[in-house]
């Protein structure tokens, strides 16, 4: 029988192929939002720490929410809260406002996270891991599409603005379209998943035991792949000695492996290998990645490595979502609301850490930082599937 919840998660997915693009549409727009507040680029940058401290202060009670409410009008509650950012931010050109506006994208943020995840575990119950990790493999996608369109309308001669207002009229219109799509009902749903679980259970998992192994790793995960994403091209430029323009074709080639992780996940995951055995192998990889920039002869290798970063490095946070929800199913968005917020903490102290790093000594420390949150995240997964083997018969 045909699943009833595919056109639903099509819309669920299609928000985060639409997040892919909103995640870089503040740093691909720079010196025009600077220009138009009157401001200057570091004060911009702040917009995208505005959208990480929304989604923080919405996680303490997105999730409760979305188990009190029900998955769907927490998810259609985001896509409208989105419109405010989309149409507030090339229209405005008061700065305070524009911060206000980011600060309601990470809201809008927070709520798609705590509905979404939990939605598409329930719709998918036997793909619960696959179906979340196609989620960052939209993100991914989006992240690609941007930079083509923004592209055109430069050639075109057309308002930037144009495409804040283009993703704008897409959240309304999947928004809309959410609302008559049907969604499982998730206390019955939770109620039925807790069942199973707790007959291969032989002890209760504990929230202050592997519960916060788990929230750590959302940390871990999220750190791995945010030092990259940060501080990629100046790795590039001053450790490896490469020009300005190969050293931004390096995110390029990032950005290829975290789409080629995702896909592979999507097809491996819960039928040839576990959601826990990937979060430990894939930090192995990473570290071997790192370590491998240390050893550098030709720009192939430079390429190479990026790659498995890139690799090595995506969808490992929403396999802790994944696990999270498996070891906590009566609450499964409240559960993974603390994974979040733990991911969104990351993008706001790993910048400031590793600038401090950058400032006091040298790039390179990027570098021995990051194998050390490896390391960490390896050591994490090690104690939860320990904690699993203990817990389940």
């Amino acid at each position: 029988m045909k699943n009833p919840y595919i056109k639903s998660s099509l819309g669920m997915y299609l928000n985060y192929f639409m997040l892919g693009m909103i995640n870089i549409i503040v740093a691909s727009n720079m010196d025009s939002l600077s220009e138009r507040y009157h401001v200057d680029i570091p004060k911009i940058s702040l917009l995208v720490s505005a959208i990480g401290i929304g989604k923080l202060i919405a996680l303490f009670f997105s999730g409760r929410l979305a188990d009190s409410w029900g998955r769907k009008p927490v998810i259609i509650t985001g896509n409208f809260l989105y419109l405010l950012f989309l149409i507030g931010i090339p229209t405005t050109t008061s700065y305070t406002l524009a911060f206000i506006f980011a600060i309601s994208a990470g809201i809008a943020n927070s709520l798609l996270d705590s509905g979404t995840y939990p939605a598409l575990s329930e719709s998918f119950p036997k793909k619960a891991s696959s179906a979340s990790v196609l989620v960052k493999a939209s993100v991914s996608i989006g992240a690609t599409v941007l930079p083509f369109i923004l592209a055109f309308l430069v050639a075109h001669d057309i308002f930037w603005g144009w495409a804040f207002f283009g993703l704008g009229l897409l959240y309304l219109l999947v928004g809309i379209y959410l609302i008559f799509m049907p969604f499982p009902n998730h206390k019955q749903v939770s109620s039925q998943d807790a069942l199973p679980v707790k007959d291969q259970l032989k002890k209760e998992p504990k929230m202050l035991g592997e519960g916060l192994a788990v929230v750590l790793m959302g940390f871990t995960s999220t750190a791995l792949f945010v030092v990259w994403q940060t501080w990629l091209p100046q790795l590039g430029l001053k450790l490896i000695g490469l020009g300005t323009e190969q050293a931004t074709q390096l995110l390029s080639y990032f950005s290829i492996g975290a789409l080629v992780s995702v896909l592979l996940l999507s097809i491996v995951l819960d039928k040839f290998i576990s959601p826990i055995m990937v979060a430990i192998i894939y930090p192995i990889g990473a570290f071997l990645a790192m370590l491998s920039l240390f050893q550098i002869e030709t720009y192939s290798i430079v390429i190479v490595s990026t790659f498995f970063l890139g690799l090595f490095t995506a969808g490992i946070f929403q396999l802790a979502m994944s696990i999270m929800m498996k070891l906590f199913p009566t609450n499964k968005a409240t559960a993974s609301s603390y994974v979040n917020i733990a991911a969104s903490s990351a993008f706001i102290l790993v910048p400031l850490i590793t600038s401090g790093l950058v400032s006091s000594y040298d790039i390179k420390m990027t570098l021995f930082f990051d194998m050390i949150i490896a390391v960490i995240s390896v050591l994490l997964a090690v104690f939860v599937l320990g904690r699993m083997k203990k817990l389940f018969r």
